[in-house]
């Protein structure tokens, strides 16, 4: 494969999974909704801590997405992140309902105990999703000329992966799944994309002596 068909290539999967990982951030926010009721309830205090932790999640995961895209960016960094993020959704699916449980003994206020187990559960993961996005621009632009038009393009397929997943979520798969099926899924989907961005990197390129290089 020649180096400007690779880097086509890549460029793709990367969009690919800026919508994938869109898609799985609010697969996983409405799931929080339903995974905590049987809890602390589903009341408006239960849906204001998910959506606080997720957004506080998220946006520390851009600002240190793009602090760790200034140094030496590269594909397998990129794959890291899905793969870190499939890992620390575990918990939700083998330990949730143990966590939700000590919490729920130890403090009594649903507001406050639904913060703490929202935290718990989901900060670490969706932290490493939202470092997806600036990362993905950092990876997919290659000149200034360029750099707005990349940026909206991956924060359009973002968001628009985001409004498929919550549609998708909402409407079908919690009524075609159980809980722990839908997120087995979304952690399938992380790690695809990460395995199709480490592979991809790994294709050896030729050059015009008919060498075949490797990317580190």
């Amino acid at each position: 494969m020649t180096e400007t068909a690779k880097k086509s290539l890549l460029q793709n999967i990367i969009v690919c999974a800026g919508f994938i990982n869109g898609f799985v951030i609010m697969t996983i926010e409405l799931l929080g909704g339903r995974v905590l009721s049987p809890y602390f309830g589903t009341s408006v205090y239960v849906w204001g801590s998910i959506i606080t932790i997720f957004m506080l999640s998220l946006s520390l995961g851009y600002l240190w997405g793009g602090r760790l895209s200034s140094r030496n960016p590269n594909p397998n960094t990129f794959a890291l992140f899905f793969l870190l993020a499939a890992i620390l959704s575990l918990p939700i699916i083998f330990v949730g309902e143990w966590t939700m449980t000590q919490v729920f003994l130890s403090i009594e206020d649903p507001r406050y105990g639904s913060l703490v187990a929202a935290t718990l559960l989901y900060f670490l993961p969706i932290f490493f999703m939202g470092m997806v996005s600036p990362y993905s621009i950092r990876l997919l632009v290659s000149s200034e000329e360029n750099s707005g038009r990349m940026a909206g393009l991956l924060y359009f397929v973002s968001t628009l992966g985001s409004a498929l997943g919550t549609l998708m979520t909402s409407f079908y798969f919690v009524l075609w799944f159980e809980i722990d099926q839908i997120m087995w899924g979304a952690i399938a989907a992380l790690l695809l994309c990460g395995a199709a961005v480490a592979l991809i990197h790994r294709i050896p390129v030729k050059d015009t002596s008919g060498v075949h290089r490797y990317e580190n």
